[in-house]
Parts: C-alpha cells; structure tokens; sequence
C-alpha cells in the first residue's frame, strides 16, 4: 500500500485513477478546490485549496509527505515552481499529466511526435485573442509547466504526454458529438481541411501506466507518450464508430474550415477536425516500459456500451443540429 496525493482526480482520467488506487488498496488522499460535485466514497480524505493560491496550498501540505504524487490540473510554470518548493523532499515520485501540445508549437515537426521532438525552436505567437493563440499558449503553458521539472533533476517527476483522450467521462463531450449525429443518421460537416490523422489514447490505458509507475517507481525524470497503436483518418473513424453502433456510415458532407467556422458549427459538429490534436509515437512507452494499449475498437466499445447504459445529457450546441441539416442540404444540393 501506498500513499498517495491526487491533485484533481474527480474528472475524466482523474476520476478513475482515484477509482483504481482505492480499489487497489492504497490510502489515497484528493486535493482539489472541492468546487465539483462527484460519487467517489464520502470517507475519502480530502484536502482543500486552490492551486495558484500559495497560501492555500502551503497550509494544505505543510508537514505532510507522500510516497506518490499525481497531478491532473497542473497548467503553469508557476504553479510547478510552487510545488517543487513545497514537496521537496516530502515526496517519492511526482507524476504529472502533459500534452502532446508541447510538440505543436514546436517549428518543423512531422507527425508523429516521438519524445526526443520536445527540444528545439518554437513558434511564434499567433495574433492575440484568436482561437489558435488559445490553443498555442495552452500547449507553451504546458512546456513551461515540464521546463521547471526538467531543469530540476533532483525532483523525482516523471511527465506524461497525452493525446486526445476518449473517455466515457470526457466532460467536453468530443466523441460524444459524433455519437450523437450517427445515432441520429443525418449528414456530418467536416471541413476539408486540416483532414489528419487521428492518434488518441482511451482512458483505461492511462490508468493503466499511471498504476505501474505506482507501483514500480519507474520514469523518474522521464517524459513518456501515450496513445493507441492504431492510426486512422477521421473518415476511416467514423465508419469504425458507426460499424461499432450498429449504424450505417454517415454521409460526410465537406465544406470550407471558414464556412462551418463562421456559421459557428465549429468545433462540435467536428470535434477532431482541428490541427491542435496532437498524433503521438508511442513506441518508447511500449520498448521501455512494456505498456500496453486497448485495440482503439475495444475502446470505442467499451464507451457506446456506457453511453448506452448512462446517455450523458446532449451537449447545448446539438440544439442547432437543425442548422447543420440545413447546412448540409444546401451543401449537396449547390
């Protein structure tokens, strides 16, 4: 048994690792601002603080030592600094949860991004107040968060980069959007381009190599990627989605990135059609630490199957999937 502090852990990928580490025995303990409601067991310690707020977080650990560490919602520079100076000393192994964003913004890569990609020139800053500028600091942020790391090897961390992640909680409801218009068997937008390749990763597979470095202490000072083996376009996608419903494949309509950008369909009408989504290699998780990935259709099961038993409430923008009939009628028949 092992003790454990989740920073997060009541969302998404959090929320069944906590699951996990308890099932599994260990005395695990959630620090989080306590601002969303969840199931997790009432007698679950817990401890309270925001995390840009020092106060709050010295008072949460101070004096406190734990033989892991696994940080869900870690976004800043300065909030790695804080917490190097906190726990220095006071904990085993820190696990902290990246991006495969930090390759994104790196100048002349080629997808797949491999681990030894994250060095090298960065791209300038896009225009300000854009939605790319959004995305670009999102993934800058996250290289700051792993710069800190990195420049202190005495820190037992180990960073793990992630795609796309396919979660039968995903709060922002991606895969969900797709589910949803291929259950309803109209026509899909799609804009023509970026047309990548999608490369993501299930949830169970995190918690899966989050376990092991649990239980091994392995990848201290290590960056790791996670994703499926499997590559496929967003077409070959779909028609595996569709295959796994029980549904014909829907009719893809293409239309301009501009066109269904400004008629706001975008990005739910195409979660996945977006050149922020990173494709990763994985092959130095699987040859160094023996990880295993689902098969990508185990995995889309395992999520209908859910969806199915527990249908999440239909995303707001879906309201105007009318539009987007209307849309894609214009479309055929121009």
């Amino acid at each position: 048994m092992k003790k454990i502090l989740i920073i997060g852990g009541t969302r998404n990928v959090g929320y069944f690792t906590t699951r996990r580490l308890i099932e599994a025995g260990h005395a695990v303990t959630l620090l989080n601002r306590g601002k969303s409601p969840d199931d997790l067991p009432a007698d679950l310690p817990r401890l309270r603080a925001d995390r840009t707020n020092g106060q709050q977080m010295k008072r949460a650990l101070l004096a406190k030592t734990f033989d892991v560490v696994i940080d869900f919602v870690m976004y800043r520079s300065a909030e790695a600094s804080m917490i190097t100076e906190l726990l220095r000393g006071q904990v085993g192994h820190y696990i902290v949860i990246s991006s495969g964003q930090v390759y994104l913004v790196r100048e002349g890569l080629e997808r797949p991004f491999k681990e030894t990609d994250y060095e090298g020139r960065l791209t300038p800053a896009p225009k300000v107040g854009t939605y790319a500028y959004e995305e670009w600091s999102y993934g800058m942020d996250k290289r700051g968060v792993e710069d800190v790391f990195i420049a202190q090897p005495d820190f037992p961390c180990t960073r793990l980069r992630l795609p796309m992640v396919n979660s039968e909680r995903d709060p922002m409801k991606r895969l969900y959007q797709y589910y949803l218009r291929i259950k309803d068997g109209g026509p899909l937008l799609v804009p023509e381009t970026p047309d990548l390749p999608l490369r993501h990763v299930y949830q169970a597979d995190v918690v899966n190599a989050i376990e092991m470095l649990v239980m091994t202490g392995e990848g201290k000072g290590d960056a790791i990627n996670l994703c499926h083996d499997e590559t496929l376009s967003l077409s070959e996608f779909l028609a595996l989605l569709a295959e796994i419903k029980g549904r014909p494949m829907p009719q893809l309509v293409w239309a301009k990135y501009s066109q269904l950008e400004a008629a706001g369909f975008l990005p739910d009408c195409s979660p996945f059609s977006d050149r922020w989504m990173s494709v990763l290699d994985n092959t130095y998780s699987k040859e160094r630490y023996g990880i295993t990935y689902t098969p990508l259709a185990q995995a889309l099961e395992n999520i209908v199957r859910y969806y199915r038993q527990f249908p999440p409430t239909p995303p707001t923008s879906y309201k105007r999937r009318y539009a987007e009939l209307e849309f894609a009628a214009q479309m055929t028949r121009a």
